[in-house]
């Protein structure tokens, strides 16, 4: 069997191979991925109860074949690249805070960089020349203060700010990939991945050989946002992916951060807006300085809250009492919060969550960003 390279895993090789092809596994993402191992304690374990657990949600299952994750685990390393695994005290502490984190990463580089204090530029792609001057002094400034800049390897503003941070003498930055650790997009970017390979550290949650797809990107923001604990966005166009990082950041308590533009120019409305909802403006990279140094998990950002939707089910309250109750029939296609589905089940938070497993499982069941499921469409 194919071992699984790791940094200074003291996991045994068996368990490791086992993990990776659980969360590579159908319908097993990172809340999936925890909570089976929280029940079965092994990934192996897991693995074994997984058929009978789908078939008890309406399904058949079939777990990723070994032959898959072999194949993986070679290409991981021809790429020069190392697993990270959740538990291992090189993961990064933040992260590993954020809801929803990979509990498995491939990189490349120095590792040793998670060790610094990271802050999160973002921006748009499209950006004008002075976003991306200022991209690149903010983070040249901030990496040479021992801090590491997280991007996302895009066009515009996280090159910019990535080209910055690697040119200050002892800076530092992390790129994060939206596919396989082995994909280079842009493909612009060839050099500046290969140098951040080098000189800093690529991380990527998607298994080896993954183009980058509309999906992923969002995947990708939340782990630039979970890594730091602020987001600075430069320029941006609203309802961007940066502002989805942004809101991200805001949704775990980390500082975020904006700088203004023209209220005539449509790349700046996204960054305007943030401010406007309660982001901290900043003009000089001392400013974010200023917010992130001693940083305990009390952002001076606070954005507007907005209502939640309200969640109404044909379910009756005899229904609710009932001990029996089918969890599927308190969903629907429109994603609601697990916390709800408990309240209206009246049934234990474990039970809720094997059942949500179940049906997962099975096919039956989609999970959403905020703790949110609903069925499949």
């Amino acid at each position: 069997m194919t071992q699984a390279p790791g940094h200074g895993q003291t996991l045994p090789q068996a368990e490791a191979f086992a993990r990776i092809r659980l969360l590579r596994s159908p319908n097993v993402g990172p809340v999936t991925y925890r909570q089976l191992m929280a029940r079965f304690g092994t990934a192996q374990s897991a693995l074994e109860a997984m058929p009978d657990l789908a078939a008890r949600g309406g399904g058949r299952y079939r777990v990723a074949g070994a032959d898959r994750v072999s194949a993986e685990i070679d290409a991981v390393r021809a790429a020069g690249a190392k697993y990270l695994f959740e538990d291992s005290p090189a993961y990064p502490a933040l992260l590993r805070e954020f809801p929803g984190a990979p509990p498995i990463l491939t990189y490349r580089g120095d590792i040793s960089f998670f060790d610094r204090p990271a802050v999160a530029i973002v921006g748009a792609r499209n950006a004008s020349a002075a976003a991306m001057r200022m991209a690149w002094e903010f983070a040249a400034a901030l990496a040479g203060q021992g801090r590491l800049v997280v991007s996302g390897l895009a066009r515009g503003i996280d090159g910019a700010a990535h080209e910055g941070a690697l040119s200050a003498a002892s800076g530092g930055t992390c790129g994060v990939i939206a596919g396989g650790i082995d994909v280079v997009y842009p493909s612009q970017h060839f050099d500046l991945q290969q140098r951040i390979a080098n000189e800093g550290i690529l991380i990527a949650e998607q298994p080896p050989g993954v183009e980058p797809q509309a999906r992923h990107f969002p995947s990708r923001n939340r782990i630039i946002a979970g890594l730091c604990a602020g987001t600075l966005v430069v320029e941006a166009a609203p309802r961007s992916g940066s502002l989805l990082t942004a809101r991200l950041a805001d949704e775990a308590g980390r500082q975020v951060m904006a700088i203004p533009g023209s209220p005539r120019d449509a790349r700046a409305r996204g960054c305007n807006e943030l401010i406007r909802d309660g982001a901290v403006l900043v003009q000089e990279p001392d400013d974010v300085a200023e917010l992130l140094d001693g940083f305990t998990g009390n952002p001076r950002s606070h954005f507007r809250e907005e209502a939640p939707e309200p969640f109404v089910h044909a379910a009756t309250a005899e229904s609710e009492a009932d001990s029996d109750l089918d969890i599927a029939a308190l969903l629907s296609s429109a994603p609601v919060s697990v916390d709800e589905i408990i309240r209206l089940s009246g049934a234990n938070t474990p039970t809720v969550q094997m059942a949500l497993i179940e049906l997962e499982l099975a096919g039956r069941l989609t999970r959403h960003a905020g703790g949110r499921v609903s069925l499949t469409s």
